[in-house]
C-alpha cells in the first residue's frame, strides 16, 4: 500500500514561551495530550494546566509557570505538575494514530507517558476511519451519521443515508475508487444532496491532502471537495 509522506516540516517552538506549543490546526494558545492505561487528558493554555488523570479520578488545575527550554523540547513544572514535551514522534498505543510530540506528565509523583500535539498525516489510509464534515461545500446534515472507512482495497461508508462499498486505489496524491455499490433507500430533506455530491466526486479520481490535524480533504478535477475527520 502507498504510503504517504509528511506535508510540512512542523518549525520547532522559542525557547522560553509562556505560551504552549502550537501547530497548525490547534485551537490558538491550547495545547492537548492524552494517554492511556491509565487514561488521562492533559490541557494547556496560556494561563492554566489542566490534567485529568486515572480516568478522571485525579484532577489538578495549576496556573501555567510558562516553558522552560529542555533537550528536544519544553518543561513546565509545578509545585504538583511536571510536563516535559519532547519533539519525537508518538502512537497513542490504541489507534494507528501519531501525534507530533511524545509527553511525560507527573502528577503528585506518579509518572505517566503519552502524546501531544498535531495529529501526523497517517501513513497509509488503509486501516483509517472517517467522518464527513462537508460536502460540495455544504455542511453535512447533523442529524444523520456519515462514514468512510479504508481497508486493503475496499472502502466503505455511508454520506448521510445509504451505505455503499467499492474498490480503491491510490498512488500517493490521488485516490480512485471502483463503482460504488449502494442500497437503494431514499431519504428525506439535506441527506439525499450530499450523498448524490459525493457519488459525483467519486466518479473520477480525486486529490487527497492532508490539510490540518486529523483532516482528509479530497478534492476533484472541478474543484469540489468533500472534508473528513478522523474518527476515534
Amino acid at each position: 500500500m502507498t504510503r504517504f509522506l509528511p506535508l510540512l516540516a512542523l518549525p520547532a517552538l522559542a525557547a522560553c514561551t509562556a505560551v504552549p506549543p502550537q501547530a497548525p490546526g490547534d485551537k490558538p494558545a491550547s495545547y492537548m495530550a492524552i494517554g492511556t492505561e491509565p487514561g488521562w487528558t492533559l490541557e494547556i493554555t496560556s494561563g492554566l494546566l489542566n490534567y485529568n488523570g486515572d480516568y478522571g479520578d485525579t484532577k489538578i488545575l495549576q496556573p501555567n509557570p510558562g516553558a522552560r527550554p529542555s533537550a528536544g523540547g519544553e518543561r513546565y513544572v509545578t509545585d504538583r505538575l511536571t510536563v516535559d514535551v519532547t519533539h519525537a514522534e508518538c502512537s497513542d498505543g490504541m489507534s494507528d494514530r501519531r501525534y507530533r510530540d511524545t509527553v511525560t506528565v507527573t502528577a503528585d509523583g506518579k509518572t505517566v507517558k503519552g502524546c501531544g500535539g498535531a495529529i501526523l498525516a497517517p501513513d497509509q489510509l488503509a486501516g483509517t476511519d472517517w467522518t464527513f464534515e462537508s460536502i460540495g461545500g455544504t455542511r453535512v446534515a447533523a442529524d444523520r451519521p456519515t462514514s468512510l472507512s479504508f481497508a486493503a482495497d475496499r472502502l466503505s461508508g455511508s454520506a448521510g443515508c445509504n451505505r455503499f462499498s467499492g474498490s480503491w486505489s491510490s498512488d500517493g496524491t490521488t485516490l480512485t475508487a471502483g463503482p460504488l455499490m449502494t442500497t437503494r433507500m431514499a431519504c428525506a430533506g439535506a441527506a439525499m444532496a450530499q450523498e448524490s455530491a459525493f457519488f459525483k466526486l467519486m466518479e473520477s479520481p480525486v486529490r487527497i491532502e492532508f490539510p490540518s490535524d486529523g483532516t482528509l480533504l479530497l478534492t476533484g478535477a472541478d474543484g469540489q471537495t468533500a472534508v473528513l475527520k478522523r474518527a476515534i
